[in-house]
């Protein structure tokens, strides 16, 4: 609890480099929304990069019960 966050994976299957938009939201036990983050996120040409999201912005940490990615990230050339 003392630095709350979550991990996420990014992979580039694109033969350059990308910076992709990745969206997650956390949700507490009764599956409604706590937080949403997003952020940018620079993965090499066919390589992948694990990207860590910090929630202690949040104020209801403790309420987040799992956390879902949308499977798809968008690419910004």
């Amino acid at each position: 609890m003392a630095d709350p966050y979550a991990t996420v994976e990014v992979r580039n299957p694109n033969g350059r480099d990308a910076v992709f938009f990745v969206k997650m939201t956390f949700k507490n036990g009764r599956g409604l929304v706590v937080l949403s983050a997003g952020d940018q996120v620079s993965v090499p040409a066919k390589g992948r990069t694990t990207y860590r999201v910090f929630v202690i912005g949040s104020g209801h940490v403790e309420e987040i019960a799992h956390c879902e990615v949308d499977p798809i990230a968008v690419a910004n050339w």
